[in-house]
């Protein structure tokens, strides 16, 4: 039941295997719902693994998938630009938020430091400490022995509340947060039609209009380590107030930074650890292996699928030519799964002695800022899990997003055993 179906497998690799290099588009979204999109990755990595897409939805695009070039495109920041966005899609001229994950030097690290000390190491101690009564509150919550959806009442839950710290958000609004990062990545740019373009706009300038509320409120308070009052208070952010849509989507961007990777890798570690039971058996047996499993899980799982850049002048990749003002994706999907980096690259091994070096944070100046508090969050977890519970037991295929950037679950069935 954990498995893919032999069929829907048998086919991609079949379709993989039998379709021209050429004729090759990997950003399809619905390969990614239907978790069928490694066999098409795996072949580019063997064959191609600077390659061309000429026709697809989202226009042409180069696709980066091998471990050593996504590293060479990531970190070469003077000819590959983040200007362009981060999706395949483009953006919209009469919508187009701005943020610092889409800015190059010097505004990129102008507009993210004042943000970071949300997040820095030495507040990592105060985070554990309030984040572990929490998520322990919401373990013992669950019911024992029935069915319910790991996402919503594990993953999406812890989350949010530690969203909420971050942003020092209302509690009782808490869930808003969530919500308005799903109405953000429900793009169609990131292969997500689900919700039409007005209502998601009429959402997010929601979300604008409390934060504009809070931002006012926190711009003259004491100083304080949410990520509002610090760019609210920092000379190089505080007039986000004047530039709406450059405060809205400095403000989307850490909500998504802070909600995908850690719901979707709570999500992924639990079907993970089922398709490889004897890896769950490893860790009750060893606890210890918890910090590395997370970095297992996190490679295992590769929240998003993908980072943009352009490219500003011509650049040879690869005995490529790729033009000036060409699109270029690099596939962190992809280079997780490059067995010339991983050996058994698509085996869950909570004990591998290189998963620190997956690339699902990114790479260089723009690698995620929030990575140690999402590695600190899965460690919690996966510590609290294993005082209360000896399984939790997926009971049945997972519910997918279907997007071709962020690889999320809607559903993940389960049942715990004491």
């Amino acid at each position: 039941m954990l498995k893919m179906t032999d069929e829907a497998l048998a086919a991609a690799e079949e379709e993989a295997r039998t379709t021209p290099l050429e004729d090759f588009d990997v950003s399809r979204p619905e390969r990614f719902a239907a978790d069928v999109h490694r066999p098409f990755f795996a072949r580019l990595r063997r064959e191609a693994p600077v390659h061309l897409c000429r026709e697809s939805e989202f226009g042409p695009y180069w696709s980066i998938s091998s471990y050593e070039q996504i590293m060479k495109v990531d970190t070469d920041h003077r000819r590959f630009s983040s200007l362009g966005g981060i999706s395949l899609g483009e953006r919209n001229p009469q919508f187009n938020p701005r943020s610092f994950i889409s800015e190059d030097a010097p505004v990129h690290p102008k507009w993210r430091k004042p943000a970071m000390p949300a997040v820095a190491p030495n507040r990592l101690g105060d985070l554990e400490a309030l984040m572990r009564g929490r998520i322990a509150s919401v373990l013992d919550d669950l019911p024992v022995g029935e069915e319910f959806n790991w996402v919503e009442r594990v993953s999406i839950e812890i989350t949010t509340q530690m969203l909420a710290t971050l942003f020092d958000f209302p509690w009782e609004e808490r869930h808003k947060l969530p919500f308005w990062s799903d109405v953000v990545t429900s793009n169609p740019g990131m292969g997500n039609n689900s919700l039409d373009e007005m209502e998601r706009r009429k959402i997010l300038m929601e979300c604008l209009s409390a934060f504009q509320g809070l931002w006012e409120a926190r711009k003259d308070g004491p100083p304080a380590m949410d990520f509002i009052s610090l760019m609210a208070q920092h000379p190089d952010t505080k007039d986000f107030a004047d530039d709406p849509f450059t405060l809205l989507g400095n403000l989307m961007l850490l909500i998504v930074g802070g909600n995908d990777t850690t719901r979707n890798s709570i999500s992924g570690g639990v079907l993970a650890l089922n398709r490889h039971p004897e890896q769950y058996d490893r860790l009750t047996a060893d606890p210890s292996l918890i910090p590395n499993m997370v970095s297992e899980i996190i490679r295992w799982q590769t929240p998003l699928a993908y980072m943009r850049r352009t490219a500003l002048e011509d650049v040879e990749l690869d005995g490529h030519t790729i033009r000036e003002g060409d699109k270029v994706i690099m596939w962190y999907v992809s280079g997780n799964r490059d067995e010339a980096k991983f050996a058994e690259a698509d085996d869950f091994d909570i004990a591998r002695k290189n998963a620190r070096n997956h690339v699902a944070f990114g790479a260089g100046v723009h690698r995620c800022m929030g990575n140690r508090v999402a590695e600190m969050q899965l460690r919690l977890v996966w510590e609290e899990i294993l005082k209360r519970f000896s399984r939790v037991e997926v009971t049945g295929p997972p519910e997918r997003v279907t997007s071709n950037f962020v690889l999320g679950y809607e559903d993940l069935p389960v049942v715990l055993h004491r």
